[in-house]
């Protein structure tokens, strides 16, 4: 066999090398179209992720951190005394003096992590937790603080946070919405709070339920067509289609009328998907139990988590369970007792279950759990019984998807007005959340009227010390 030289191997083999070229163009091209489709196909991250999915357990009112995961001796002493540092610039309200935690403290767990007997049953999952106790915002108001969570800005109508994840990322269910809201609060931001602003129509999020419909009525309006059959909503939906296409053909880029388009698709396909994931009947009723189903107090909350479960295993995105209602929230200005009390015992059991769920499954450590409110609250009393609200140092916890187990980051003051150590600002707990889904918060951009925006505007560090 005797031996080519460089001139006439180039000879040989140069006509193939247009063809790769061709061929790595044709694939680009595909994608494209393929994305134009159908926007919601899974997308490449910017790295190796450590989370494929969240999970979003939303305390709307803002539960206390100094009598949930952040112990404070100091507080218990000084019960009745001032507060002996400088307060806030800003308030939302007056307050009087330290009032001292009416529940007590205990380690848990290996890892020792203190959890208040608020939380009995979440306590026993203690080495799955991690605890940031050092968050802070700057908005002492509900809404303010809601859209700051959600959103990024308290001051401007921006993506939420699931529609920017599922922008990034896609999903991995094309008959599913890659981003479910189960139960909304409808108030203080409202649809905002889930809402795609800029971004394209497909990555919004999709409301089943509200906070103020019992979550075993939560479902997606119109799921079943009463008056056509599939073949005919089929024909009705390609001769809408072939409309829409030639006037998207005469016009050009339309996104308003491109989202009407996939959103159309998406219902379509839904209709055979969403009632089977909904149905937990088909869940064995040791399962049941340990969400709480088989409680009254926790089976409202409880079906909210065991549906979100199923959501994440059909490959949503993002799903966010909201606990709220129209009288007590976790917004306790009065009653602190009374109110932390009923609204622990309704969530408590189904979250544990939910973890345990998610371990057993081999779910959970490429799920996102993330537990919170909008802010925290005072370590001052309004009344005799009743905590303000207190955006300058509160705690939130993560579990799962990449984050230490059994670890607390960060810390308020003596006290628990103010974050103080290794402070963690909302933009870097969402910087932090991309990172764990493999996205780089800096190049997760839209350009709209004239500029790039994301997530965390042009703020954000990623909290790497939070990282397993």
């Amino acid at each position: 066999m005797s031996l080519l030289s460089r001139r006439q191997l180039l000879q040989n083999t140069s006509g193939g090398f247009g063809y790769l070229a061709l061929s790595a163009m044709l694939a680009q091209q595909e994608a494209a179209q393929a994305a134009v489709v159908n926007p919601l196909l899974a997308k490449k991250t910017h790295f190796a992720p450590r989370a494929k999915r969240v999970i979003f357990l939303f305390m709307k009112g803002g539960p206390s951190h100094v009598d949930t995961f952040d112990p404070k001796p100091l507080l218990q002493r000084d019960d009745g005394k001032p507060y002996p540092f400088k307060t806030p610039r800003v308030t939302f309200a007056e307050t009087g003096k330290l009032l001292k935690s009416p529940w007590k403290f205990r380690q848990y767990g290996e890892s020792g992590l203190p959890v208040s007997e608020l939380f009995p049953n979440v306590a026993q999952c203690a080495d799955e937790l991690c605890v940031i106790r050092s968050l802070h915002g700057t908005n002492p108001a509900h809404g303010g603080a809601l859209l700051k969570l959600h959103t990024g800005s308290d001051t401007q109508v921006r993506p939420s946070m699931g529609s920017w994840i599922t922008y990034g990322l896609g999903t991995e269910n094309n008959d599913l919405p890659g981003f479910i809201t189960i139960c909304p609060t409808l108030a203080h931001g409202g649809v905002n709070n889930w809402g795609a602003a800029f971004l394209p129509a497909w990555t919004q999020g999709t409301p089943i339920g509200n906070a103020s419909v019992p979550s075993s009525q939560a479902f997606v309006k119109h799921i079943r067509n009463a008056r056509l059959n599939e073949s005919m909503q089929r024909r009705q939906l390609d001769f809408l289609a072939e409309a829409n296409q030639e006037h998207l053909h005469l016009t050009g880029a339309d996104l308003a009328l491109e989202g009407r388009i996939n959103s159309f698709e998406l219902a379509f396909r839904m209709q055979g998907t969403m009632p089977d994931v909904q149905d937990i009947t088909r869940e064995t009723a040791s399962t049941q139990k340990m969400y709480g189903l088989d409680n009254p107090v926790t089976a409202n909350f409880g079906r909210q988590c065991l549906m979100a479960r199923r959501f994440l295993e059909q490959g949503v995105r993002f799903v966010q369970v909201t606990h709220s209602d129209s009288e007590v929230q976790w917004d306790q200005h009065g009653n602190l007792y009374k109110g932390h009390s009923k609204n622990a015992a309704e969530v408590d059991k189904p979250i544990a279950g939910l973890l345990k769920d998610l371990r057993a499954r081999g779910l959970l450590d490429d799920t996102l759990v993330i537990w919170g409110g909008e802010f925290g609250r005072t370590p001052t009393a309004q009344g005799n019984d009743g905590r303000d609200h207190n955006p300058y140092g509160f705690t939130m916890w993560l579990a799962g998807g990449g984050v230490k187990r059994g670890h607390a980051h960060g810390a308020t003051d003596d006290y628990g007005w103010f974050a103080q150590e290794d402070k963690v600002h909302i933009h870097d707990f969402h910087a932090t959340i991309l990172h764990l889904l493999g996205i780089n918060h800096e190049r997760l951009t839209h350009r709209y009227a004239g500029r790039d925006f994301r997530l965390t505007d042009v703020h954000g560090h990623v909290v790497k010390e939070i990282l397993a």
